[in-house]
Formats: C-alpha cells, sequence, structure tokens
C-alpha cells in the first residue's frame, strides 16, 4: 500500500466525515482536483500553505485504491504530487492525526506510515 497525504482544517474534516466523502478545499476545487503529498512532500506543503495555521489534521490515504483518478503530476520544485481528479470517498482512509503548531507557526508532522 502506497500512502498519500491531505493537510486539512479540523472543521472541513468533519464535515466530510458527516458526507462520507471528501470533495476538496477551496484551493481544490479551484485547481479541480484534491492535492496531497507524499510523506517527504509533507514539510514543504505544510510550510508553504499552511504555516502560522492551527485545528488542521493529516489524513493518511490508501493511494492504491484510489484507481485512475489519482494522478502524479510535476508541481513544486519539479517534483511529481498526487493529485485526485474526483472527490475522496473515505474509505481510502487509513488514519487522522493531529498536526500540532509549533510556536514558529511552523507544524509537527506526526509519526507517518511507512
Amino acid at each position: 500500500m502506497r500512502t498519500i497525504y491531505k493537510i486539512c482544517p479540523a472543521a472541513a474534516w468533519r464535515e466530510a466525515e458527516r458526507h462520507g466523502v471528501f470533495r476538496g478545499s477551496a484551493d481544490d476545487v479551484r485547481d479541480g482536483f484534491i492535492h496531497f503529498s507524499t510523506a517527504s512532500q509533507l514539510e514543504g506543503t505544510a510550510r508553504k500553505h499552511f504555516a502560522g495555521q492551527t485545528g488542521l489534521l493529516l489524513i493518511a490515504i490508501d493511494a492504491d485504491g484510489l484507481g485512475e483518478a489519482l494522478r502524479w503530476e510535476v508541481s513544486r520544485g519539479g517534483e511529481s504530487f498526487p493529485h485526485l481528479y474526483g472527490e475522496l470517498d473515505l474509505r481510502h482512509v487509513t488514519a487522522v492525526q493531529d498536526m500540532r503548531a509549533r510556536p514558529d507557526g511552523h507544524h509537527e508532522i506526526p509519526e507517518l506510515a511507512p
């Protein structure tokens, strides 16, 4: 199983849990796909897009279950990032963890699945 990750405000994630599907953040909707990161990309994603924010969750997803709707596309720094063209069915979620903000505004990345 390959694991990919989504950083998400807790309120938005709780809404997804009520509906059984995550349709993406405002940025995802604007871009036409749900942005994900690999374990090695998480710190950069958190620093660039979530610095200073509190109340965030780290969502772990089984990438292998997403099928052809998941595409790996070149983005920041020439790296390939996972993008989901469609809704995320929550049955593919393997873990939900709190992301604690440090006093410097950056986040502690929870222990990740191998």
